[in-house]
């Protein structure tokens, strides 16, 4: 499914002056004529438990209880952890297969260098990823702060506004959603709302009972995005597409944390199509807040130099950056990278 697991963005540099995907199956032909020299991999961090808790306006709007995470709010699960580690050990399978290491390599501090946000999950998926890739190699993880804070590199933060670009940046969020703009944005995604809605069971849901004002808020397709310097594209409360982005968030992570898929769906039958609807909507919200051209450019600026530098490394063989799904978006959109979506996944 688009965007529920995981993400990555792969750049290696080959023994000639271009750029290749990074793929593990390769021909023979192709191995004796390549040399894989070095490789940058921008991922984000793997399974959390909601940022939201139970307390807040997501636990509300349901009268279903989620399920018991495994982790504090915003942090790694046990489940991510376990997956991000299969992770790692398929980047040490690919890594040897293309010859930038042999098994059971110890790298040093010039040829290898793993980064992540200083967020815990972001820190928390590096630190098992590295236990796959480099299983004895006794690898650091380098992170600039105390958990749970966020580093610049990895802040998709705005860092240049003027009326100017938030002008341009609205006409190009706008045109996500044709001639009504963003109220298109949210009518295209309204069966998708329905089923959120109904699978959530609002109607009984606590704010429901109680006629809290903030239902209205699911009617409301006029979402409101906030563009200002030093801080993450935003959008403002009181809007369906704001309001029912976390509920989203929530059931896939929950789909991935709860072994009991009916169980997840707080008892209604879902096809896969039912759950990449539902997960459809937490991607329209991250294309809407990161996407635009020029708002992906301004925000991924940091990261993608930091990315350029490493490549530029002598040294560097390879390098392993964590940070959210905001980071994979604006840099795959300002890198041009085309949608891609695993075979059957």
């Amino acid at each position: 499914m688009k965007g529920i697991f995981s993400g990555l963005i792969a750049l290696a540099i080959m023994g000639i002056p271009s750029i290749a995907d990074a793929q593990a199956q390769r021909s023979k032909e192709f191995k004796d004529k390549y040399q894989l020299k070095e490789a940058v991999v921008l991922s984000r961090h793997n399974i959390r438990s909601p940022l939201s808790d139970s307390k807040s306006d997501l636990g509300r709007m349901t009268p279903h209880k989620w399920t018991d995470w495994s982790a504090a709010k915003s942090e790694l699960t046990s489940r991510g952890g376990a997956l991000e580690t299969m992770m790692g050990q398929y980047f040490r399978k690919w890594a040897v297969d293309a010859g930038m290491f042999p098994e059971n390599y110890v790298p040093t501090a010039d040829d290898l260098n793993v980064i992540a946000n200083s967020m815990q999950r972001c820190n928390a998926t590096a630190q098992d990823v590295t236990s796959g890739v480099m299983p004895v190699g006794g690898v650091r993880v380098n992170h600039r702060y105390t958990p749970s804070k966020m580093d610049p590199l990895f802040n998709p933060q705005l860092t240049k506004v003027s009326p100017e670009f938030v002008e341009i940046a609205m006409k190009q969020i706008n045109d996500m959603g044709g001639k009504k703009g963003i109220v298109g944005i949210n009518e295209a995604i309204a069966p998708d709302y329905a089923l959120m809605t109904e699978v959530l069971d609002v109607k009984d849901s606590p704010m429901a009972k109680a006629n809290d004002p903030k239902l209205k808020a699911l009617d409301n397709y006029n979402t409101e995005i906030v563009l200002e310097k030093w801080a993450e594209p935003s959008m403002k409360s009181g809007s369906a597409l704001k309001e029912l982005n976390s509920a989203s968030d929530a059931f896939i992570l929950q789909y991935y944390e709860e072994p009991d898929t009916l169980k997840a769906a707080f008892g209604h039958k879902l096809t896969r199509a039912d759950w990449e609807r539902l997960a459809h909507i937490k991607d329209v919200y991250q294309d809407a807040l990161f996407t635009a051209p020029i708002v992906a450019v301004n925000v991924a600026r940091p990261l993608i130099q930091y990315m350029y530098d490493e490549l530029r490394s002598p040294d560097r063989r390879f390098t392993f950056l964590v940070g959210h799904d905001s980071n994979l978006s604006s840099v795959a959109t300002a890198l041009g990278v085309e949608p891609y979506e695993l075979p059957a996944a």
